[in-house]
């Protein structure tokens, strides 16, 4: 199957980066190569340009279509977390720009056998690496009734988030749950007949849940965000698209407090915690979609793009 993914807030992402035509930018989530395409036409022959993915189609993919940009282009099978590890190990100090697109791929929802979706039966895999072994079906089979309520309830922000891990629990008592069908008509069971009448497909908060505990995308986001903006050379920009409201409360929370760090009591006349500010947050609300891109493409009606500029 071709890896297509069509990106979100393409334009607006490119604008926001203000891109030096020889710096060095880097795309932490490449997936088909969309917004890093985008990036290395504007990038002269003394530009840089690094692309970060840990899933193998998207590598062989992008690395198909940044072919014509030659050797400023770099490609990288790891984790966005590991960005500065990978780049410092390449010679690189800092750099000019960084993209994050934390949506799941178009390529991974719609091939069937990555189990991402509640649409096909499928494995229960969900691995955004496959050279990872634990499984969303290990989640479902081996986690305890709750450690399944804690992730549906946190994770996928769902009412009926009890209920639905008992009936896991439940199912799995007489035999393993190994399939995506098998996963989604538990769930049905475990929402009331006339709440499942009016909301969305009863499944969808439940498989992101266990999407993101399985690729602990919170925790990388989290873990990670401080490293990369004083990664950061000074007037560098990182534009970050988030998809639901955990990835954007995480964001704003540490652009916040990137950009004013002081833990001084409220009535101190002066600083005294010599915490400096990292920069400045672009955007004092995020950047959305256009009625005209999500009519194009559905999967954009969530997205929120945000932007911090480090200033040294």
């Amino acid at each position: 199957m071709e890896f297509k993914h069509t990106s979100v807030l393409l334009k607006e992402t490119i604008d926001n980066l203000n891109i030096r035509p020889d710096g060095i930018y880097v795309d932490g989530t490449l997936g088909g190569a969309g917004h890093a395409s985008e990036v290395c036409r504007q990038l002269s022959a003394t530009g840089r340009f690094f692309g970060i993915d840990q899933d193998a189609a998207a590598i062989r993919a992008a690395g198909e279509r940044l072919a014509p940009f030659g050797e400023k282009v770099t490609i990288i099978r790891s984790n966005y977390c590991h960005m500065v590890r990978e780049l410092q190990q390449r010679g690189v100090s800092g750099v000019d720009g960084i993209v994050l697109d934390l949506g799941v791929s178009s390529y991974q929802l719609d091939e069937a056998d990555r189990g991402f979706t509640y649409r096909f039966d499928a494995p229960l895999d969900m691995r955004m690496d496959q050279r990872q072994e634990k499984t969303a079906g290990d989640i479902v089979n081996e986690y305890t009734e709750s450690e399944l309520y804690r992730v549906i309830r946190d994770y996928g922000e769902d009412q009926f988030a009890r209920n639905i891990a008992k009936h896991i629990c439940i199912a799995r008592q007489k035999e393993p749950i190994r399939t995506t069908g098998e996963l989604v008509e538990i769930i049905k069971h475990a929402i009331p007949m006339k709440i499942r009448a009016k909301g969305g497909h009863p499944a969808k908060k439940t498989f992101q849940a266990l999407r993101i505990e399985l690729n602990q995308e919170l925790t990388v986001l989290e873990e990670s965000l401080d490293d990369m903006i004083g990664f950061l050379n000074d007037g560098g920009r990182i534009c970050i698209i988030t998809f639901h409201s955990l990835e954007d409360r995480i964001v704003k929370s540490i652009f916040r407090k990137n950009e004013n760090p002081c833990i001084c009591p409220p009535g101190f006349p002066v600083c005294t915690c010599g915490r400096e500010p990292m920069g400045k947050v672009i955007t004092r609300k995020p950047i959305l979609p256009s009625e005209e891109e999500m009519e194009e493409n559905p999967r954009s009606k969530s997205a929120k793009l945000r932007v911090f500029e480090r200033r040294k």
